[in-house]
Order: structure tokens, then sequence, then C-alpha cells
């Protein structure tokens, strides 16, 4: 039942990512990642507010985990480093917010290499 949840939640955070960065391309136009921009920005701000309020399980199994968790990782990133800075584990908080900007962007590098020496055209 848990599953079900998540997978319902995840659902309408996909849809809501496409439309919400549909919308932001059009806004802003194509040449700039204002879709990633403007998923990351709303996504924070929704698991800032969900976080104290949201205190039901299977309510934030949904809304937390399905639908922000498909929506956008960032917010979960970005809460799990201002809650580690709050929890006054500072060193952890830097080493998650650094490390997960390099580990990221490190590993989106590593990919395209390897799917570029294997054929792909991206």
């Amino acid at each position: 039942m848990r599953l079900l949840f998540v997978a319902l939640g995840g659902a309408v955070g996909a849809v809501a990512r496409y439309g919400v960065g549909v919308a932001a391309v059009r806004l802003a136009g194509a040449g700039v990642p204002a879709g990633t921009w403007a998923v990351n920005a709303l996504g924070c701000l929704a698991i800032g507010l969900a976080v104290p309020l949201v205190t039901d399980d299977r309510a934030r199994l949904a809304l937390v985990v399905g639908v922000l968790g498909s929506f956008t990782t960032f917010s979960t990133y970005s809460a799990d480093t201002v809650l580690l800075w709050e929890a006054g584990r500072r060193g952890l908080a830097v080493a998650n917010a650094a490390g997960s900007v390099v580990v990221g962007v490190g590993f989106v590098a590593l990919g395209l290499a390897l799917g570029r020496a294997w054929g792909g055209a991206g």
C-alpha cells in the first residue's frame, strides 16, 4: 500500500514537472535551463512547507517522496542539507552540498563521455 501512495504521487509530480518545464521555457525561451530552475525552486519551497506541516505517514509518502521526488530531487537534497545544518552537523551539511554537486556533475560528464564513446550522438 505504501508503494501505491509513492507511485500515485510520483505520477502527479512527473506531470507537474513537465508542465512547469514547458511553461518556463515559453516564458524564458529555450536558451536557458528555465524549466530546471523553476522546478527546483518550487520543489524547494514545497518541501520546506511540507516537512513541518505534513505529519501523516501516507500523505508524507505521497507528497514528499512521490510528488516532490519525481518533481525534483533537488528539493530533497536541499532539505537534507538544511536539516543537517540545523542539527549542528555543519561539516556534513557542507560536504553534502558540495559533494552532491561535484559528484552529480562529474557523473553526468562520465555518462556523456561513455554514451558518446559507445556511439551516441548527444
